[in-house]
C-alpha cells in the first residue's frame, strides 16, 4: 500500500521555512530573511495557443526571479499539469541557494507552464514554447535571466525558445537559454550533467561512509533523464541497481537491473513495469528496501516522516528538487542516514549550464572531456565544503541545514557588501 501525505504540502512554505531556519542558526538579522523569503519578481501570464483543430487554448505560465545578488537569475522551465505559483516560487528559492552552494555566479529563478505535454502535438508544443517566450521576453536575457530545461522540457524546446527570443531581439543571442542543442551553442555533456553531478555527490558520500560502490546496491525513484543516467553511472561504477520506478509502477530484481535495457523497455512500453525478470513494486516498497543507496529523481515531497521511518538505506542522493519534507529530513538524520541534499546533489545541471553560458559569451567551446573534468572538480569541491561545514556544526545539524547555512553566509555577505542590509 502506498504511503501518502494526508494533505498537500505547500512547497513554498517549506522553502521559506528552510531559509528562516538557516537565518536563525546563523543568528542573522530579520532583514536577511525579509530579502530572501520571497522572489524579487513573479510573472504570471496567460499564454494563448492555436491548437491543431484551429481553436485557441489559454495556458497559465510563470516565471519567478528570486534573488540576483550573486548574478543573473538562473533556473529551468518545467511543463507539468500540477505546477502553480507557489511551487514555482519555491523552486526559484532553491535555485538561489543551489547556485551559492555550487559557487557559480548566478541567482535563482524558475519557470513553469501548467500543461501535460503528452496531450499536445509537436506543433502545438512548439507554438506553446514560442508564445511563452513572447510573454516573458522583457524579463529574460543573458545578463538578466537565463532559463534551462526542467521536468518535461528538453533541448528541442530550448531551441524553439531561443529562436523566438532571437527573433524578438533581431540578432542571435544564444546565451539567453542553456541546455540547447549543440548546433545552437549547447554544451557537450549538458544532457547528463544533473545525473552525473548526483553520481559524483553519491560517490563522495559513499567515500565518507566507507562504502565501496562496487559492493553497494541502489534504488532509483523516477526514470526520466536524471533517474536513468544516475542509474547508469552508478551501474558503470559497479553498483547493483535493484529497483527502479516511474509514474506507472516499478521494477525490482535483487540480482540487478540493466539500466540501458530497462530504458529501452520503458521507451517501448511507456513504463519500467513489466521489465523481463523483474517483480512489480510500489514507491513505498522502494523506499523501504534493504539497499545502500536511494536516489529520488522524481518530484517534491516524496519522503515524508512516514516514508523516512521505513528507509533502510545508508545514503540518499537527491537527484530531484525538494524530495524530502523537513519532518522527513529530521527522521532520516536521527536514523543516521547521510542525505546529500538537492541543492548540492543535483547542482551538476546548473554548473554545466554555467559552462554553456560562459562558452556562449566567449564563442569558444571546450571538449567534452574538459567539461566532465571541470564538473567533477566542482562537485567534489562543493561536497567537501558542505560536508566539512556540516561536521563543524552543532550536533544534530543535518547536511541540508549545513548546505543552506553555507549558502546563506555567501548570500548575506554579498547583500551586505552591496548595502542591501546592515
Amino acid at each position: 500500500m502506498e504511503i501518502q501525505a494526508k494533505e498537500k504540502i505547500n512547497t513554498y512554505q517549506v522553502a521559506q521555512g528552510r531559509v528562516r531556519r538557516a537565518v536563525e542558526q546563523l543568528e542573522l538579522p530579520d532583514d536577511v530573511y525579509e530579502w530572501l523569503k520571497s522572489p524579487d519578481c513573479l510573472v504570471e501570464c496567460g499564454i494563448p495557443v492555436e491548437m491543431d483543430n484551429g481553436k485557441i487554448r489559454v495556458f497559465t505560465g510563470y516565471r519567478a526571479q528570486h534573488n540576483n545578488v550573486l548574478g543573473p537569475y538562473k533556473g529551468g522551465i518545467r511543463f507539468h499539469p500540477d505546477v502553480d505559483a507557489d511551487e514555482t516560487k519555491a523552486l526559484s528559492i532553491w535555485m538561489t541557494f543551489k547556485c551559492a552552494v555550487a559557487r557559480v555566479p548566478f541567482g535563482g529563478g524558475k519557470g513553469a507552464i501548467q500543461v501535460n505535454p503528452r496531450e499536445l502535438s509537436l506543433k502545438e508544443l512548439e507554438r506553446l514554447s514560442r508564445q511563452y517566450v513572447q510573454a516573458l521576453a522583457p524579463v529574460l536575457g543573458p545578463e538578466k535571466d537565463i532559463p534551462a530545461p526542467d521536468v518535461n522540457t528538453n533541448a528541442q524546446i530550448m531551441a524553439w525558445m531561443t529562436d523566438e527570443y532571437c527573433k524578438i531581439r533581431q540578432h542571435n543571442d544564444f546565451g539567453v537559454f542553456t541546455g540547447k542543442p549543440l548546433d545552437m551553442g549547447g554544451c557537450v555533456g549538458r544532457e547528463t550533467a544533473t545525473a552525473r553531478g548526483t553520481f559524483y555527490a553519491v560517490r563522495e558520500a559513499a567515500r565518507v561512509k566507507n562504502l565501496d560502490l562496487e559492493k553497494c546496491t541502489a534504488a532509483v525513484q523516477g526514470y526520466g533523464n536524471v533517474g536513468y543516467y544516475a542509474a547508469l553511472f552508478l551501474h558503470q561504477a559497479g553498483c547493483r541497481i535493484v529497483a527502479v520506478n516511474d509514474t506507472s509502477g516499478g521494477a525490482y530484481n535483487p540480482a540487478g537491473l540493466d539500466p540501458v535495457a530497462l530504458k529501452e523497455h520503458k521507451n517501448e512500453t511507456g513504463s519500467v513495469t513489466g521489465f523481463p525478470g523483474s517483480e512489480k513494486l510500489t514507491t513505498a516498497e522502494l523506499y523501504a528496501m534493504d539497499c545502500d543507496i536511494i536516489v529520488p529523481a522524481a518530484l517534491e515531497n516524496q519522503i515524508t516522516p512516514e516514508v523516512a521511518r521505513t528507509v533502510q538505506a545508508r545514503i540518499i542522493g537527491e537527484g530531484a528538487n525538494g524530495p524530502t519534507t523537513p519532518e522527513g529530513d529530521k527522521v532520516l538524520n536521527e536514523k543516521g542516514v547521510l542525505t546529500v541534499p538537492d541543492i548540492l546533489a543535483n547542482s551538476g545541471g546548473v554548473i554545466v549550464s554555467y559552462f554553456e553560458w560562459v562558452q556562449n559569451n566567449y564563442n569558444y567551446y571546450w571538449p567534452e572531456a574538459q567539461i566532465e573534468d571541470r564538473l567533477q572538480r566542482k562537485m567534489m569541491e562543493a561536497f567537501s565544503h558542505i560536508y566539512n561545514y556540516h561536521c563543524d556544526c552543532s550536533e544534530g545539524t543535518t547536511m541540508r541545514e549545513a548546505a543552506f547555512m553555507y549558502a546563506l553566509k555567501r548570500l548575506a555577505e554579498a547583500m551586505k557588501v552591496r548595502g542591501w542590509w546592515g
